[in-house]
C-alpha cells in the first residue's frame, strides 16, 4: 500500500495555476478598445445620428459602446438577442443601425455616458475602481478549474479508458454523487475522479470539498475515488484541504494528487483499471 504523504507534504506540491496577468501590457483586443475609443473621440459632437454612423462604419466595435454603459460582451449580446433576436452585433451595426443605437440609448443611456466619459479626465484611483470591477479574473478562475479536469480527462483517454466528464455516478444502495470524471460511465463507475483547481479563495472551495465528501460517502468497496486538486487559493483553505488529506489518510478515498504528480495519477488509475478488468 502506497505511503501517504503529510499534509505539509502534500501542500508543497500545489502550485499557481493561472499565469499573472500584467494589466499595463498592451494585446490585440486591446488595442482594438483603444482604436475605438479614439475613433468616437474624433466625433465632433455624440448624437443618434453620428452614433449611428459610427456603428455603421465600425461594426467590429460596437462592444466598446457596451463598455461605454457598462456591459460585458455577454451582457451585450443577451440584450440584443432578447430585443432582436440575434446576439450579433456585426449584423445589427451594418442592417439596423438606428435602432441599435437607440435601444442602447433607451435602456442604458448611451449618448449622455458617451459624452460624459469623453470629457472625463481620470485618475489612477479610476483605473483601479474599473479594473476592480472587471470579469477578468472570474474568467480566469474557470479557465484555471478547467485546467485540472482536461488534463485527467487526457490521461484517461492517452491510457485508452472510456470516460464521461462532469456528471454523476451511482454507487452505493443506487445513491449518486457528483464527480468530474467517470470511468467508464456514471451508471457503472468504476473509478471516479474530482478534479478542483483553483487560484482563488471563496466557497467554491468549500463546495468542492462537500462534493469530495459525497462522494467518499456513496462509493461502492469496489469503486475507486480520487481527488486531484491544484491551485494556490487552497493555501488560503488549509482547513478544507485538510478535510480531503484526512479523507486520503483513513482510506475512504483512495488517492490525492496535484498536476505536479499526475504521473502516480496515472499509474494509480492504470493499476485501478486493470483491477477492474477495463485493460
Amino acid at each position: 500500500m502506497p505511503i501517504i504523504p503529510t499534509f505539509e507534504e502534500y501542500l508543497e506540491t500545489l502550485g499557481r495555476l493561472t499565469a499573472h496577468v500584467d494589466p499595463t501590457a498592451s494585446t490585440p483586443h486591446a488595442v482594438e478598445l483603444k482604436e475605438a475609443a479614439d475613433s468616437l473621440e474624433q466625433i465632433s459632437g455624440v448624437t443618434l445620428d453620428s452614433l449611428t454612423q459610427w456603428a455603421h462604419e465600425h461594426p467590429g466595435w460596437v462592444p466598446a459602446l457596451g463598455l461605454a454603459v457598462g456591459l460585458s460582451q455577454e451582457k451585450l449580446k443577451n440584450s440584443l438577442k432578447d430585443k432582436f433576436g440575434t446576439s450579433s452585433w456585426n449584423l445589427l451595426a451594418k442592417d439596423r443601425p438606428r435602432q441599435l443605437i437607440e435601444l442602447l440609448d433607451q435602456e442604458f443611456d448611451l449618448i449622455r455616458l458617451v459624452t460624459v466619459q469623453r470629457d472625463k479626465v481620470y485618475d489612477f484611483g479610476d483605473i483601479l475602481v474599473a479594473r476592480a470591477g472587471t470579469r477578468a479574473t472570474a474568467v480566469r478562475a474557470g479557465a484555471s478549474g478547467r485546467k485540472v479536469e482536461d488534463e485527467i480527462e487526457a490521461i484517461a483517454q492517452d491510457i485508452g479508458l472510456a470516460c464521461e466528464t462532469r456528471t454523476r455516478f451511482v454507487g452505493r444502495n443506487n445513491r449518486d454523487a457528483p464527480c468530474d470524471l467517470v470511468i467508464p460511465t456514471g451508471a457503472d463507475a468504476a473509478i471516479v475522479v474530482a478534479a478542483k483547481g483553483f487560484d482563488s479563495t471563496g466557497s467554491k472551495l468549500t463546495d468542492a470539498v462537500r462534493e469530495i465528501e459525497e462522494m467518499a460517502d456513496v462509493r461502492l468497496p469496489n469503486q475507486f475515488v480520487y481527488a486531484v486538486i491544484d491551485g494556490i487559493g487552497w493555501k488560503s483553505r488549509r482547513r478544507d484541504l485538510q478535510r480531503i488529506h484526512k479523507l486520503w489518510e483513513n482510506r475512504q478515498i483512495d488517492g490525492m494528487y496535484t498536476l505536479a504528480t499526475l504521473d502516480q495519477f496515472r499509474a494509480d488509475v492504470e493499476d485501478a483499471a486493470r483491477i477492474r478488468r477495463l485493460l
